[in-house]
């Protein structure tokens, strides 16, 4: 009866896709990355003084044309990590660039900075030095493209069926995240989507959230969400699925809940595709056209 009840909340699906309007002809070829630059751990800064040189590198790169941003990574981001080296009285900053996979594509070392400068986390210093280190960064992007599209320009040209990374469910109890993602990976690949475990070569990443809180009544509600995002980093939306169960009782096996919440949501994540690129053609190899209303919001 658990699974049953469950089975039919699952149907509230809630896809909130973003409204493309003025960008919507750059939705159906998204960048082929973004850089993500996290504050640095190990730059000889404090919390404050590395967030901000994160924002003016980021910054900077912005200004050299390289999509960027002062942040985690998202799962189809290259992650940008920042060092820096004490020599003498300057220090020396480097700079290593990974793959959304983990994968280390290259490196470069930035120009000495006054050690008495970087000390004191001088703002017009930091900005001085990204905008200084940036071209370096930004050339070396360039060699690593220029490197992937001569060893595989089809998948660059994004030829072929469209390729989604299932960055993974987290935060379900029981054996939920691998039971959703699993699910999620066959619904998809029947609307003829792709997805993969890795980032290379997709142009699209879906996430699941699973957030779980305590009820009055001693029920949990489930909320789960699942994030589409791109290549750049723009989040196209979300769907959303939230249901009350008695408490404690999907710590176990997810069962057939796995599997109608995640074919439920395989619709609204194409869904918020379609809203968001409105120019891009269904994939190839969906079973029809169609997808089911979403149900109205409960309050």
């Amino acid at each position: 009866m658990l699974l049953l009840l469950l089975a039919a909340a699952c149907g509230d699906i809630r896809p909130y896709a973003g409204h493309p309007g003025g960008d919507a002809p750059r939705l159906v070829l998204p960048p082929a990355y973004r850089i993500a630059v996290p504050p640095p751990g190990q730059a000889l800064l404090s919390d404050a003084g590395a967030a901000a040189f994160a924002d003016s590198l980021a910054a900077a790169l912005r200004s050299a044309d390289v999509p960027a941003a002062a942040t985690e990574s998202n799962p189809l981001d290259w992650p940008l990590t920042v060092t820096a080296e004490r020599q003498g009285e300057t220090v020396v900053p480097r700079y290593g660039l990974s793959d959304a996979d983990g994968a280390a594509l290259g490196a470069a070392t930035g120009k000495p900075v006054p050690l008495r400068g970087w000390g004191l986390e001088d703002p017009a210093l930091f900005k001085e030095v990204a905008s200084r280190d940036a071209p370096a960064i930004a050339a070396l992007l360039g060699r690593v493209e220029a490197s992937r599209k001569a060893s595989d320009p089809k998948a660059l040209a994004g030829e072929g069926p469209l390729r989604i990374r299932l960055a993974g469910v987290k935060g379900a109890p029981g054996d939920g995240n691998t039971s959703l993602n699993d699910r999620m990976s066959n619904f998809l690949t029947q609307l003829g989507y792709l997805p993969q475990d890795t980032a290379e070569g997709a142009t699209y990443a879906v996430q699941g959230v699973v957030n779980a809180v305590t009820v009055p009544g001693n029920k949990q509600r489930i909320e789960l969400q699942w994030i589409v995002s791109r290549r750049d980093g723009y989040e196209l939306g979300r769907v959303v699925q939230i249901n009350e169960v008695p408490r404690g009782s999907l710590n176990g096996l997810w069962g057939d809940v796995a599997y109608v919440a995640a074919e439920q949501a395989a619709h609204g994540i194409r869904d918020v595709l379609r809203n968001a690129t409105t120019t891009e053609a269904p994939p190839a190899g969906a079973a029809d056209g169609s997808a089911p209303a979403a149900a109205p919001a409960r309050s």
